[in-house]
């Protein structure tokens, strides 16, 4: 049993037995990848009741907390959750292992014959907040790419977690690979993720996924390299060439759909041109649907809005709270993005094809869309079977990490006896 009391000495254990565990996992086969995702995704239906049991202690802890309706939401699970976990689990599984995949293999005047391959990370470490299907997405991608994952779950989320990591670990066991592959930080003491910062002989990457707090923490105390997953500030910028009903549809779908994940809108941007016709539709739907509307001058005169403050631009509410203002053209809208965005996902509802790809031409957030709702911004989504997060940083991976971001590569060479001149 682990002394749970002595954090270095637990992390110390805990960084040891997974860098030993990634140095088998190298070099798995994929098929016993591929029946540890499955096993998993059996374990978790079959423990169903124990997972929703242990939920119900979290949210017991949530809510004396005083967490808000929309991150209860996020902690919440039901059988229709715990099935999607299930789900999530065997399409990593069915991927394609990108271990060994050659990226770009070429010849040289030399005479050598050089191969870019895939390669795993090794050790990632994984800090999250709230939600507790990252312990499943995130051991599952961290195994079909060849790494051993340390998992550092929120204190919200503790007995969820704890019930799908051991679900994790009886795949590991029933397909006879290292069950120190995918581990769990047994604890909710803080110091254990001022430890993981600070592992570099054991760890090789930290992937945060949580709040600004959270991750700004991660970013300045971090000895690990970080793959940095900021808050998702999300625009949805509406053009004066923007279907209504679309747009509709999409505007609605993005705030409202689940309030409490990182694509979801929090800004409204709308060309003058349309802001008296359909911007005021928009704004009067949005607060039919129990949207509190922080609304520049220019919208204010929809009763029932709230007047914006400047505390509002660039704000992540995820909750029924959305900031909206008319902006005189598109590039006001991009000037806007660029000022109070976090690089995340942003979107244009336009049917001008010259507007969209000006949009995306000057943007640089890590997901642009069109005429889509940002709740896609989504690993799952993209085909990734499930994501470890969404990198808005521009070093390695950037957008939804799935398996394949979560690999390096390394140069195989081969001559014949080949020397340098």
């Amino acid at each position: 049993m682990k002394d749970l009391t002595d954090i270095p000495a637990l992390m110390h254990e805990i960084g040891a037995r997974a860098k030993a565990a990634a140095a088998a996992l190298a070099f798995a086969p994929s098929a016993a990848k591929q029946n540890a995702l499955e096993a998993a995704a059996a374990a978790v239906w079959a423990r169903r009741d124990e997972i929703i049991a242990a939920n119900a202690e979290d949210m017991e802890f949530a809510r004396e907390k005083g967490l808000s309706k929309a991150m209860l939401d996020r902690l919440l699970l039901d059988e229709t959750r715990i099935q999607g976990i299930a789900n999530d689990l065997r399409a990593v599984a069915a991927q394609a292992d990108p271990v060994g995949e050659v990226i770009a293999e070429w010849d040289r005047p030399s005479g050598l014959h050089i191969r870019r391959v895939r390669t795993p990370l090794g050790v990632v470490g994984v800090i999250y907040e709230s939600r507790p299907n990252v312990t499943a997405d995130a051991g599952a991608l961290c195994l079909q790419a060849g790494n051993a994952v340390i998992l550092r779950g929120g204190s919200e989320s503790f007995h969820s977690s704890g019930a799908i990591h051991a679900c994790l670990v009886d795949g590991l066991r029933a397909a006879g690979l290292p069950e120190d592959a995918i581990q769990r930080v047994p604890t909710r003491d803080r110091a254990a993720v001022s430890e993981m910062l600070a592992m570099t002989h054991f760890i090789d990457v930290i992937v945060p996924r949580g709040g600004k707090g959270l991750v700004g923490l991660v970013q300045e105390e971090a000895r690990v390299p970080v793959f940095a997953h900021l808050e998702g500030i999300v625009h949805i910028y509406v053009d004066k060439a923007a279907d209504a009903k679309k747009t509709l549809g999409v505007v609605l779908n993005a705030k409202t759909r689940r309030t409490g994940i990182c694509g979801a809108a929090e800004c409204l941007l709308v060309h003058r041109d349309v802001a008296d016709t359909l911007g005021h539709g928009l704004v009067e739907a949005l607060l039919d649907a129990g949207v509190t509307v922080h609304a520049d001058p220019a919208l204010q005169a929809v009763a029932g809005t709230t007047p914006a403050t400047d505390e509002d631009w660039g704000r992540e509410y995820l909750d029924m709270n959305i900031a909206a203002k008319v902006v005189a053209n598109i590039d006001e809208a991009i000037d806007h993005i660029r000022r109070y965005g976090s690089d995340h996902t942003d979107c244009i509802l336009t049917e001008d094809d010259a507007a969209a790809a000006h949009f995306f031409e000057q943007l640089d957030s890590a997901i642009l869309m069109r005429n889509a709702s940002t709740q896609f911004a989504d690993g799952g989504e993209f085909g990734m079977g499930a994501e470890i997060g969404i990198a808005t940083g521009k070093m390695h991976a950037r957008g939804p990490v799935g398996a394949e971001q979560l690999t390096s590569f390394k140069y195989l060479v081969e001559g014949d006896g080949t020397v340098r001149a």
